[in-house]
């Protein structure tokens, strides 16, 4: 089986042609091949498909081997490699995904495999049966609760996929490792929620860390720093424009506070392989 590693701000997913190979069970083989010791090391694993919906369709796994409905370095690398091999003809497409129907552009081939993309996300869902969240109808908008012995304040986002977004004083020493796992599987969020943690720069730009349902902690988080940039606006700490800092570079938000989450940011095709194992 054939295969093209690539990356958006170091969250890094197999790719796998699935409009030219088939994939058995790729929830084993996300497990497998995302291991770091004796797989080829990921995030998880992305399947790009025909759809009879739009252009083409991803399909999405964990590194654990769950399913997930969206990731957005994932949608920009998604473009990317579909323009660059062919199956779409345009830089402009939309792509079916878990979220739903996705539009998505190449806005600049600045080479040696690395593209330039600009992605429009859902709309946000905040009401919490949208999420799902347990409580009361209506948001979750700086909600405080109790995490692994702290209080957390925190606001619940659906961009296709959950997000609790939190704020503290000091990112780099806060504990993401320890906190993290403790929010994804609080009883509040029935699906797990992916866990966004944020430093305040200024009033257009923030400091972002992630603790990812299904993969642990990742050097970004497309979908989460969408749901940052939608948390900033509801509680009035930052506004659109909004540049996200994360640990593998930046990512450029911007919502008006009704329609879709717009993004734009990078994407690196790695390396191309071929998969051995069970052939």
């Amino acid at each position: 089986m054939r295969f093209t590693k690539m990356e958006g701000l170091g969250n890094d997913y197999v790719y796998v042609d699935g409009f030219h190979e088939r994939v058995r069970d790729p929830s084993e083989l996300a497990k497998v091949i995302s291991d770091r010791h004796f797989g080829v090391g990921s995030d998880g694993l992305i399947l790009i498909l025909p759809s009879d919906r739009a252009d083409l369709r991803m399909d999405m796994y964990n590194s654990d081997g769950s399913r997930s409905e969206m990731c957005g370095n994932g949608l920009r690398c998604v473009a990317s490699f579909a323009y660059r091999r062919g199956l779409v003809t345009k830089p402009a497409m939309t792509v079916e995904t878990g979220a739903g129907l996705l539009p998505v552009e190449v806005v600049a081939e600045e080479g040696r495999g690395r593209d330039l993309v600009r992605i429009d996300l859902s709309v946000p869902r905040l009401s919490r049966p949208e999420i799902p969240m347990a409580g009361p109808e209506g948001r979750a908008v700086d909600e405080s609760i109790e995490v692994a012995g702290r209080t957390l304040r925190i606001t619940a986002v659906s961009m296709g996929n959950p997000h609790a977004v939190s704020y503290v004083e000091d990112i780099d020493s806060f504990p993401v490792e320890t906190v993290g796992p403790v929010l994804e599987r609080h009883p509040l969020f029935p699906n797990r929620v992916n866990a966004e943690f944020v430093q305040v720069r200024d009033e257009n730009s923030v400091y972002q860390r992630t603790w990812e349902r299904g993969a642990g902690e990742t050097l970004a988080c497309g979908t989460g720093a969408a749901a940052v940039c939608v948390a900033g606006l509801l509680t009035g700490r930052t506004a659109s424009p909004l540049r996200v800092r994360l640990r593998g570079g930046e990512l450029l938000v911007e919502w008006d506070g009704a329609g879709p989450v717009r993004q734009t940011g990078p994407a690196v095709m790695v390396f191309d392989g071929r998969w051995l194992r069970g052939e």
